[in-house]
């Protein structure tokens, strides 16, 4: 009898893992967690004295514990992307989303932003999350289905800035939803180089995913 392989989803195995993180961070001392937290946060002060490292950190933590529903749903998103493009694909949107979402609004804040904003925590899962949940509405029915997707998702994410008490947070997972559908219109796009560069990256990337899932 031949053993069946064993498949991981790398998504769950992601949001398990920043959601067992934020229960270990809670355990901490509270001025070391404080501490950790800002050292890991993409905030323009830390963005100004050269700490690339924390763009790819701050994907991995998050102030508390995500609520039951966001962690689901997170799970499912990245889930079906990985199901439907491969783990590397998520993963390379997921933190690419992520990081450029995080530099566009550091673009801005780094000559506006106040001292407070300049250092507050900065961490969590929501901009990769955008950006992947834009990217995916290629996946749906071409017409006013996928439109309708694209505009509704647009109209949830201005929603929060046309609030008083927005912060820039709101911002920043608007672009990164902008991203992501960038990357989705990109996908939409007729045969041509473009397009063939993305299929290439796509395969490629579903190849790679494959063979990991095969050693697992």
């Amino acid at each position: 009898m031949n053993p069946v392989p064993l498949t991981v989803p790398l998504s769950a195995v992601y949001v398990g893992g920043v959601q067992l993180g934020a229960y270990a961070l809670e355990r901490l001392d509270p001025a070391a967690r404080e501490r950790l937290l800002r050292r890991c946060s993409t905030n323009a002060d830390n963005l100004d004295a050269g700490r690339w490292e924390t763009l790819p950190l701050s994907a991995f933590l998050v102030e508390e514990p995500m609520p039951l529903p966001y962690a689901l749903l997170l799970t499912a998103v990245l889930g079906y992307a990985e199901y439907a493009y491969g783990a590397w694909w998520t993963a390379a949107a997921f933190l690419f989303g992520h990081g450029a979402a995080t530099l566009l609004v550091y673009g801005v804040l780094r000559r506006s932003a106040g001292p407070r904003t300049r250092r507050a925590v900065d961490v969590g899962t929501s901009y990769g999350f955008n950006t992947v949940l834009g990217a995916l509405t290629s996946a749906l029915p071409r017409g006013p289905v996928r439109t309708a997707a694209r505009v509704g998702l647009l109209a949830l994410a201005v929603r929060p800035l046309l609030r008083r008490e927005r912060t820039f947070t709101d911002t920043g997972h608007l672009v990164a939803l902008g991203l992501g559908l960038g990357l989705s219109l990109a996908a939409d796009c007729p045969s041509g180089p473009k397009s063939s560069k993305i299929i290439w990256m796509t395969r490629v990337t579903q190849r790679m995913s494959f063979r990991s899932h095969s050693v697992l």
